[in-house]
């Protein structure tokens, strides 16, 4: 007969402290509209917590239709980061019946924001919202360029490293209020990414520096935030929805348009190529290649925020280098 080791109160108690225990160290759920700030939530929670991201890779914000199973996730993790009304115009619904914290990025303190039009940001204030109305209010909205027009937030704003260095301090802030018990990680982690991207902006401005004047045209004005951090500016947005073929006067127009400016790069985002790229180019001296806004091919991990915009500047390089 083998020895009795536990008694049945005992054996109780152990597994009473064991769940304990697990529960004590439960991970911190962090959940994330977009990519780009799952990101720089893996930075913030590395060797402690894995972030997931709510939009599946090539899913587009503006109009993202969430499934039930999205509806659930939102409800029930700690913590959700998303950009902001001007970005996700899903979220306000459903984070409406959420009980627990839910963080708009574009309303912190510090975020530099840019409105369509401009031609730099600004520090963040509480009238961008007044001013995004006021352009709506001026003529109906259209599906596929209601956000970039003039005057209103251009809310691309992870594109930033500024930015990105205020939302991270805002994630590392609330998980130490979440799990004390990590808080020294945490500081630590943020810490290191803030030296990152001081490693790294400088040689972005040296990479990007010799293409500044070169010109090229973008399909959605979705990069002015790391335009204007390193020096760059397109010369042309071809605003037209993917699904819809624009006339041949519209066509013509913007092949003059190309003419005019010769040598140039044409550049869209994956997963995508709009129909008319071709078309729009065939003969002319202009090149079309892909720029990545989400991190698409990004691996997440603490140094995926860097691995984005550094693939940002690669694309540029790979084309405008070449002009």
């Amino acid at each position: 007969m083998l020895p009795r080791l536990f008694s049945p109160a005992s054996l109780i108690l152990s597994c009473a402290l064991f769940i304990a225990a697990g529960a004590a160290h439960a991970e911190v759920r962090v959940l994330t509209s977009i990519k780009p700030l799952q990101l720089i939530a893996a930075a913030v929670q590395d060797g402690v917590g894995e972030p997931e991201a709510l939009l599946p890779p090539g899913a587009s914000p503006h109009n993202y239709a969430l499934r039930p199973s999205d509806m659930r996730r939102v409800q029930e993790v700690d913590l959700v980061y998303w950009i902001g009304p001007d970005m996700e115009s899903f979220m306000p619904r459903v984070l409406a019946t959420r009980e627990k914290p839910s963080v708009a990025v574009q309303s912190l303190p510090g975020m530099t924001l840019r409105h369509f039009g401009e031609e730099h940001g600004h520090d963040h204030d509480h009238d961008h919202d007044h001013d995004h109305d006021a352009a709506h209010a001026q003529e109906p909205a259209d599906e596929h360029d209601h956000d970039h027009r003039p005057g209103s937030l251009d809310a691309h704003l992870w594109l930033s490293a500024a930015n990105a260095r205020v939302i991270a301090a805002r994630m590392a802030a609330d998980l130490r209020e979440a799990d004390p018990a990590n808080a020294p990680r945490y500081a630590a982690n943020l810490e290191s990414f803030g030296k990152r991207l001081d490693s790294l902006e400088p040689r972005l401005q040296a990479q990007l520096e010799p293409l500044a004047g070169k010109p090229f045209f973008v399909f959605h004005e979705a990069f002015d935030y790391f335009e204007s951090a390193y020096g760059l500016k397109h010369v042309g947005v071809f605003s037209v929805a993917s699904e819809v073929q624009p006339g041949a006067r519209h066509v013509a127009a913007m092949r003059e348009r190309l003419q005019e400016v010769g040598p140039s790069c044409v550049f869209s985002e994956p997963p995508l190529r709009p129909r008319l790229a071709e078309t729009l180019t065939a003969g002319l001296p202009a090149t079309l290649a892909e720029l990545d806004a989400m991190g698409a091919v990004v691996p997440v991990s603490a140094s995926g925020y860097e691995g984005m915009l550094q693939n940002l500047a690669d694309g540029f390089s790979a084309c405008l280098g070449k002009l």
